[in-house]
């Protein structure tokens, strides 16, 4: 039959698709790559493959995660996939099930893009050893360290005598308050040698 000729023809052309998506710290091939690759050498056949779901199960998952309780639907469906050659009119026929598993909504949509990524890479035998997410020997990347951010603290307002004070200073007579605005207050050369010599005279 013709159509299988062209099917060999296609999965010569696959030599092997490099990852180009990381996600849970392991690297796998897209759907996205792998239909840009494989739809063109369709196309130059004129094949196509037809998509038929045969059925579906939904099953509620609940399970705890560190940010507390979760639910998700667990999607299984059996699909046929038919090759059929456009020019012959030649078919060829094959089951494949999948599982996807996500949000309420996203369960179906998981289990239908598993299943066409999947189907074509094992009917063209690219290798998915060590990207597979079902192969618990899989190939993990280390995980991606976020880098500290930093924090920038305020600079303090510098303290400073006031004109009034300046002005009483010569004339206090309280030791332990001169001794504590040099302690605190950022003065000016000239403001710290009137401060001194106050504090020198009173230790006199």
């Amino acid at each position: 039959m013709k159509i299988y000729t062209k099917l060999l023809t296609i999965q010569k052309a696959v030599k092997g698709l490099s990852k180009d998506k990381k996600s849970h710290n392991y690297d796998y091939v897209t759907g996205n790559k792998l239909l840009s690759f494989i739809k063109p050498l369709m196309d130059e056949q004129q094949l196509i493959l037809k998509q038929e779901v045969l059925s579906i199960d939904n099953e509620r998952q609940d399970y705890k995660t560190k940010y507390g309780d979760k639910s998700e639907i667990l999607t299984k469906v059996m699909m046929r996939f038919t090759w059929i050659d456009c020019e012959t009119g030649e078919t060829d026929e094959n089951l494949f099930g999948a599982n996807g598993q996500n949000d309420w909504e996203k369960g179906l949509g998981s289990a239908l893009t598993y299943a066409e990524r999947y189907f074509l890479l094992k009917f063209f035998h690219i290798a998915t050893d060590e990207d597979d997410i079902d192969n618990p020997n899989r190939k993990t990347s280390a995980p991606i360290k976020e880098t500290p951010k930093t924090v920038n603290k305020p600079v303090p307002t510098p303290k400073r005598l006031t004109p009034k004070q300046l002005e009483l200073i010569p004339t206090s007579t309280e030791l332990e308050s001169l001794e504590t605005v040099l302690k605190t207050y950022t003065l000016q050369p000239n403001e710290k040698a009137i401060v001194e010599n106050r504090i020198a005279e009173l230790k006199k």
